[in-house]
Formats: structure tokens, C-alpha cells, sequence
């Protein structure tokens, strides 16, 4: 089972999505090997949440990591402890932003280095290596790494890695968004995309016909959005697809969260033409880059046979406004952040087929578990496997909706609102015509007619003539939350035996 996962892909910057210039064939042709799940959306906009939902089959109000700064609870049961159960371990290579629950190890005498601590600081993940890509880490393996091939520094991710070298020699940070016009001052084959799949290829190589779960994990086309060359010169401004914003979604008469995250200095930056024509260019090489890489996997899957033997999922954590609607970044709830990439393949499966019902990230452990025939814990996991859509069937009864969440206690904006430090969410429920948006902390609702404007510019949350639709998609929204799974202690067969069972446990209240 090889699980691929990148950082911050937009759902339409893949060829068979419809980009008109960007060059992905290797994820093209696993789309024709497979299966392509062309309504996929994400449990939040935010790597940290995002990554938990897929890592948990749980929404993020009920699994609790709402931001990347939060830590998924020792609690939480994840992908890795389900197949360990079945005595199979989950491998990983690259990212995968769990924090640990530092108070809970320690309540649970659990804070030493002992195989157990070391697992749930991990998530359950057996590393091969781990490289999350947002900041300097100067003793990780990927560090030494490059030390030993040449880059002499104390900091060679800051250093080469997302540092470029322009025209005349001179050397710049990747963190000013101006520089990555120039190529980064790693070589390609040292880059960060390039590391994670060589270690990959080693693992998968070494398994021989031993069975493996891999979960391959890219940072990348996530910022800084440096890329080596030839990948920082491979598209132009004119290859990048045109930036979606409209004038009705800025100005004092706009919905206040969305005012202030416009207000949010990566907005600003991505409100200038030139940031756009210099991003999305390099954003698109890093895309390619990592297409090229996964050519890589697939030629070694081939040389093993070992697409006859492998369920392949690949997806990605969420998008990238890159100056859509006048944001940068990500967070609100836009289909070019919650809608991502789903491309799944299993030998003797459906091929060449496309999937428009709607699919979530919850769905990912489920179909695991289910492909490898294991105990599909229905208790804890929310989401629905999608092996009958791999398999080539089409489920009679489905969801209608996607639902995304957003804590943004973290963001500047909730300051600059006048709002306290507390709980500050938000909720989304999108179906095939509207997308809804409930807000707490006395902000409004947000509501787009998705059938008469499909580019979700025109906000009609207090259009008093759509209340009834709004009143409709509350109830639904309430109606999700009414289904979350609180109680994981116990599972179902044990639930059921445990009904009406006073009698058998000698206890007689209630006669006559």
C-alpha cells in the first residue's frame, strides 16, 4: 500500500484536471490507471487539521488538532496503530506535521524514549525519515545529509535549500516571494522532493515480496516556493492559469473575516500582479518537479511488478489561493483550498474512470483498512471507504455534502476583529448548488450560489431572500454534528452486547 500525500496542490494544476500548460503525465497516467475522485475536499485548509483527518478518519471536531499549532490528543487513534494492530507497520517518508500531545504522554508516564513514547510522539508512524519543510532543522537527517554532500553550513536548508542565486551571483532568501524567479542554490537531485523519493525507492526496493504500507510524503509545492532548476525556468507567466478575483469581494461591505484576511500580509503580497506573475510560475515547477519524481516510483512499481500487488492513493493537504479571490495562502473555505486531488489505483480495478460524488479526506483510512480486509473500526472512523468506486460499483447511497472547519484563533485577523483569545471557528457544508459558511463568535453566516456563480465571488450570507436556504443548510450542518463519533472507547459488537444487560450482571431495579 503506497499512500502519497503533498503539501498545499491545488486541485487544477494537474493536466487530465484541465490546466492548460502545466506538464504532469506520470499523475496523468494514474488517473487512467485508476480512479480520479474529481470532487475530493479536505477537512480543513490547514496542514496540521488537514493531515490528522487523513491520519484518523475523524472530522477535526471530533479528533481536536484544529491548527497546526495544536497537538492531535495520545487519545486519538490513527492509521498506524490500526494496521499495527494486524501486525503491520506504517512507514514514513517525508511529512506528516503531527505535534505531539507533550501533557498527555506525561499525565500517561509516557514522556521517555522507549519505543511506545516514540511511536505516539510520531502518530504511529515507523520513520524512515521525517522532513516537514517549514523551517530550518539543523540536526535533522536531511541537514547532515546535505553537509556530507558538499553543502557546508550550519543551516543548509536556509542556506542552499530555499536560498536562490540570481543572475549576477549574488545569493538571496527564498522567503521574499520577489526571488523565486532564480533557481535554488541546492542541486536538483539534493532537493527536498528528490531526497524524500530516493528514500522511498530504497524502502520499497528493499521490501522484496514482503508486504509494506508507505506513506510517501511531499512538502512540496507548499512555500517557500523555491525551486531548482531547470524546474524555477520552466513556465511563464503566460503558462499559469488566470487569477480568479472580483472587485464585489473587497471593500468595507465584505464579510468581516474575509476583510481581514485580505488584510493578512501574504494577501497584500499576493494582491500584486507581480507577486502573481512570479509565484505561480515557480509554484508550477515545483508541481512538475514533483510529477517527474513520482515517474520514478512508478518505474520501479513496474520494474517489481508490484502494481499488480499495490492500492496507490495519492492526494494532496489542501491548495493555494495564489491570488485568487485577493488572498494569499490558505484557510477559508474557496474550492481552490478545500477541493484537492484524489487519484486512486488497485490491481483489477475500475481504470480511466472519474468519480463526481463527493469524497472527503476522512475517506482515506476507511479504504485502507477496507483494501486490506481489516476491522473497519467503525466507532472512531467517520469516513466511508471508496473501494467500491476503486472496484468499479457505485454505492446507491451516498453523501451529498463535503464539510470543512477552520480555527483561526491563530491569525492576526482575530485580532485586528477585536475578538478575544478563545474558540474561534468556523464550519462549511458545500453541496452540488450552495456552500455555506457558519461563523461563531457573532460573525455571519457566508452563503455562494454555486450554479449561478460557480467562481464563488458574490457573497449572499445576508441576502434576505435566500434565508430559507441558509436555515436549510444549517439544519444540515447540525445534522452532521449530531453523527460525530464521541464515543471511541467501545466498539459496536461490544455496545450492542452491553444493552439491556442489567439482569445478567444481577442487577434486578425496576421489578415488581
Amino acid at each position: 500500500m503506497l499512500f502519497i500525500m503533498c503539501d498545499q496542490l491545488r486541485w487544477d494544476h494537474l493536466a487530465h484536471a484541465g490546466h492548460p500548460h502545466i506538464r504532469t503525465p506520470n499523475l496523468d497516467a494514474l488517473a487512467e490507471r485508476g480512479v480520479r475522485f474529481a470532487q475530493h475536499y479536505v477537512q480543513s485548509g490547514i496542514c496540521g487539521p488537514s493531515r490528522m483527518s487523513a491520519y484518523t478518519g475523524r472530522y477535526v471536531a471530533s479528533h481536536g488538532a484544529t491548527h497546526n499549532r495544536v497537538p492531535l490528543s495520545v487519545g486519538e487513534v490513527t492509521l498506524g496503530w490500526h494496521l499495527r494492530e494486524s501486525g503491520r507497520t506504517l512507514a514514513l517518508a517525508g511529512k506528516t506535521h503531527v505535534l505531539p500531545d507533550v501533557q498527555g504522554m506525561r499525565r500517561l508516564l509516557l514522556d521517555g524514549q522507549d519505543e511506545l513514547a516514540v511511536l505516539l510522539r510520531e502518530g504511529w508512524f515507523t520513520l524512515l525519515d521525517r522532513h516537514d519543510g517549514h523551517h530550518a532543522e539543523t540536526q535533522s537527517a536531511y541537514a547532515h545529509w546535505l553537509r556530507a554532500q558538499g553543502y557546508d553550513s550550519a543551516d543548509p536548508w536556509t542556506d542552499f535549500v530555499i536560498a536562490v542565486t540570481a543572475p549576477d551571483g549574488t545569493q538571496h532568501s527564498g522567503w521574499k516571494m520577489r526571488n523565486v524567479r532564480w533557481p535554488a542554490r541546492v542541486r536538483e537531485e539534493h532537493s527536498e522532493t528528490a531526497y524524500t523519493t530516493d528514500h522511498a525507492l530504497r524502502f520499497i526496493a528493499a521490501q522484496g515480496d514482503d508486504p509494506w504500507v508507505l506513506h510517501l510524503s511531499y512538502v512540496k509545492p507548499h512555500w517557500p516556493y523555491v525551486a531548482p532548476a531547470p524546474y524555477h525556468a520552466m513556465y511563464g507567466a503566460q503558462d499559469c492559469l488566470p487569477v480568479r478575483r472580483h472587485d464585489a469581494e473587497r471593500g468595507p461591505g465584505v464579510h468581516p473575516a474575509m476583510r481581514e484576511f485580505q488584510a493578512e500580509e501574504v494577501a497584500e503580497s499576493f494582491q500584486r500582479d507581480d507577486c502573481i506573475a512570479t509565484v505561480r510560475p515557480a509554484y508550477q515547477g515545483l508541481v512538475t518537479q514533483l510529477d517527474d519524481h513520482l515517474g520514478r516510483v512508478w518505474a520501479l512499481l513496474d520494474r517489481l511488478g508490484r502494481w499488480e500487488d499495490t492500492l496507490v492513493l495519492f492526494t494532496s493537504d489542501h491548495g493555494d489561493y495564489l491570488g485568487d479571490h485577493w488572498l494569499g495562502e490558505k484557510e477559508l473555505f474557496h474550492d481552490c483550498i478545500q477541493r484537492v486531488p484524489m487519484l486512486a489505483a488497485i490491481p483489477g480495478g475500475a481504470r480511466g474512470v472519474t468519480v463526481d460524488r463527493f469524497t472527503e479526506a476522512v475517506d482515506l483510512v476507511p479504504t485502507i483498512l477496507d483494501a486490506l480486509g481489516l476491522d473497519g473500526a467503525e466507532h472512531v472512523v467517520e469516513g466511508r471507504s471508496l473501494m467500491p468506486f476503486l472496484r468499479g460499483e457505485a454505492p446507491a447511497a451516498w453523501r451529498g455534502h463535503a464539510i470543512s472547519e477552520l480555527d483561526w484563533t491563530f491569525r492576526g485577523a482575530r485580532r485586528r476583529l477585536g475578538l478575544p483569545t478563545g474558540q474561534h471557528r468556523a464550519f462549511m457544508i458545500r453541496d452540488a448548488r450552495w456552500k455555506y459558511v457558519h461563523w461563531t463568535s457573532g460573525l455571519p453566516p457566508m452563503l455562494w450560489d454555486l450554479q449561478a456563480d460557480p467562481e464563488e465571488f458574490h457573497d449572499r450570507g445576508t441576502d434576505p431572500a435566500l434565508e430559507g436556504v441558509r436555515a436549510a443548510m444549517r439544519e444540515a450542518l447540525w445534522h452532521w454534528a449530531s453523527t460525530l463519533k464521541c464515543r471511541t472507547t467501545l466498539t459496536w459488537a461490544e455496545a450492542e452486547f452491553r444493552t439491556d444487560r442489567h439482569k445478567a450482571a444481577g442487577v434486578y431495579f425496576g421489578e415488581w
